[in-house]
């Protein structure tokens, strides 16, 4: 019983070698430093998730407790950031998921983007924040490359931004190889045109074709940090990111997206997201798509 009550209180390692317990202590820290560091809100309810996934990575650091753990990340916050934010959030994200997005891109924001960008010689940036595994960046890619083939456009400075705090999905992003499975999102027609099939030793991936690549820059950022980029962007795609975040994270995370988007810029949300009571820089245009007024 002693040594229970002890993992209950300090978190330690259970004596039968079962998996840790989170204690009160460790799970107060925990939440605070998601909360600083990361913008995400974790309720009471959140525990027995935070413990589970965690545990993780405990056993894959060699600790044997989470006051361990604490520890870490009190020595050296940003060396385990990225990997804390992937254990505990959920990516979920496909290829052309939320499809009315890319209908809207390709039918009649970009082909008026890229006459302006023609006449003024000014470049075209949109940006994938929170891209997790690269899905989305590249199939705004594949929207963009076939807009500047159609608008004969192909002198059109234009680059897509992807940017992530988790190290594991960037560098799935980087790769740009992914399962089969992972393609039904895509048309047949783009499926030809854009994935290269593995065969071999890659059987059963496909790998991005190499003009995708060239459109698109994989990069670490932080949200809750400071940003190297000063914009403007024509697009920020920032859709089932926010989800996570506390109100006043939200505030100031659209409050910052207004700054990099000029007037008449559009701001992509995911399905369950919304900017009512939280933004008055942006009005609603379509389902889930918002544009920053003049």
């Amino acid at each position: 019983m002693k040594a229970l009550a002890g993992a209950m209180d300090g978190g330690v390692a259970m004596a039968d070698g079962s998996a840790p317990l989170l204690g009160d202590a460790e799970f107060r820290f925990l939440r605070d430093f998601v909360r600083e560091h990361c913008g995400i809100s974790l309720g009471d309810h959140k525990r027995q998730l935070v413990q589970g996934r965690l545990a993780r990575r405990l056993r894959a650091l060699r600790l044997r407790h989470f006051g361990a753990y604490c520890d870490l990340l009190r020595q050296d916050p940003q060396s385990e950031l990225g990997d804390l934010a992937s254990a505990i959030s959920t990516n979920v994200t496909a290829f052309f998921r939320e499809a009315h997005h890319y209908d809207l891109l390709a039918e009649e924001l970009l082909p008026r983007w890229l006459q302006q960008k023609r006449r003024s010689g000014d470049r075209l940036r949109i940006w994938s924040a929170g891209c997790a595994t690269g899905e989305e960046p590249y199939a705004l890619a594949m929207v963009l490359a076939e807009a500047l083939e159609r608008h004969d456009a192909t002198g059109v400075d234009a680059k897509i931004l992807a940017t992530d705090l988790s190290p594991q999905a960037l560098e799935t992003a980087r790769n740009g190889v992914y399962p089969l499975e992972r393609l039904a999102g895509i048309s047949d027609g783009r499926r030809r045109r854009w994935m290269l099939r593995g065969s071999g030793e890659y059987e059963g991936l496909a790998c991005v074709h190499p003009r995708l690549r060239e459109l698109v820059a994989v990069q670490p950022l932080n949200l809750l940090h400071e940003w190297p980029m000063r914009g403007p962007f024509d697009a920020i795609f920032c859709r089932n990111v926010v989800i996570y975040f506390d109100q006043p994270t939200k505030q100031r995370l659209f409050r910052r997206y207004a700054g990099l988007l000029p007037a008449g810029g559009h701001l992509f949300l995911g399905h369950s997201e919304s900017l009512h009571g939280v933004n008055d820089d942006f009005e609603l245009i379509g389902r889930t798509v918002y544009r920053k007024r003049g």
